[in-house]
């Protein structure tokens, strides 16, 4: 396992509540391209799919989108790969494709010119891909951390689901132990409180009225669980791939808008009030990430 001593022991010192961008993580993954193995940039890669998933849904619903540039995958890709799917040819060639981007690919062009009755949508849809590939990940740390990310956002659309009376099993995504336990379980603890640690203090998240000062403590609980989570690997691509994620937290607190994010929230709660399924959806997409 290659060690990065010198990578590690030079990154200055972050916090959440920092005030200014030590680096973006645009500039970090340029820090790292020379430095990381192959393997270990795989891996890093896996990190920035997240855009590529953002591009690949602007790019279906209109072709003449702008990509995020944050992305690996390149306009002519897509518009490569999308043509020869529909076309039925080889994929093979389209090695830098994600394998799940077919499967999300084949759904979508499938339900074209009918109506779609899932209440999923093709971001959350996607998402579910997305994990499920990270999850397989033969790194412990990535996979666990893709799974626990999967879990705080069910666990959150679940309890919304009930203080809303939404059926919450129309709206987990994932097919692990504790997605399946979410859809079944009417227990408080969804009959999670023995297997999930972290269970009783996104409960208590929940109840925090204030929904920016939520999405902080969300946050404060991801950084503590890279934190606990890399404490025996200080120099390993665990704590380079954790420094990333803690960069991504920074740089979206600094960049956002209080006031405005305020405003869509509660705009998004109260019209979950009013009972209407559609909202949750864009409660998850615009809440807790």
């Amino acid at each position: 396992m290659s060690k990065y001593y010198c990578l590690i022991a030079g990154l200055p010192n972050i916090a959440l509540d920092d005030s200014k961008l030590t680096y973006s993580i645009t500039e970090f993954r340029q820090e790292l391209d020379g430095i990381l193995t192959s393997a270990d940039k795989k891996l890093i890669d896996l990190f920035f799919l997240k855009f590529d998933n953002k591009n690949l849904i602007a790019y279906v619903k209109n072709p003449d989108c702008d990509l995020d540039v944050r992305g690996g995958i390149t306009y002519d890709e897509f518009t490569d790969y999308f043509r020869a799917l529909k076309e039925d040819e080889k994929l093979s060639e389209y090695k830098q494709i994600p394998p799940y981007f077919k499967e999300f690919l084949e759904l979508y062009l499938e339900s074209e010119g009918k109506e779609d009755k899932q209440d999923i949508s093709w971001e959350d849809r996607l998402a579910a891909l997305y994990y499920a590939f990270a999850m397989r990940n033969s790194n412990k740390f990535i996979a666990d951390w893709f799974e626990f990310n999967l879990n705080i956002n069910n666990l959150f659309t679940a309890i919304t689901c009930r203080k809303y009376g939404l059926d919450k099993s129309k709206y987990i995504v994932g097919d692990n132990e504790v997605a399946e336990a979410l859809r079944t379980s009417n227990a408080r603890d969804f009959g999670l409180g023995d297997t999930v640690d972290y269970l009783s203090a996104l409960q208590r998240i929940a109840e925090e009225t204030d929904l920016m000062e939520r999405e902080k403590k969300v946050d404060l609980l991801k950084w503590q669980w890279l934190e606990d989570n890399t404490f025996f690997t200080p120099f390993d691509i665990e704590s380079v791939f954790a420094y990333l994620l803690k960069l991504e937290m920074i740089e979206r607190w600094v960049t956002l808008d209080k006031t405005t994010g305020e405003k869509t929230f509660r705009e998004i709660v109260r019209a979950m009030k009013k009972g209407s399924d559609n909202v949750l959806e864009e409660f998850k997409r615009n809440n807790i990430k």
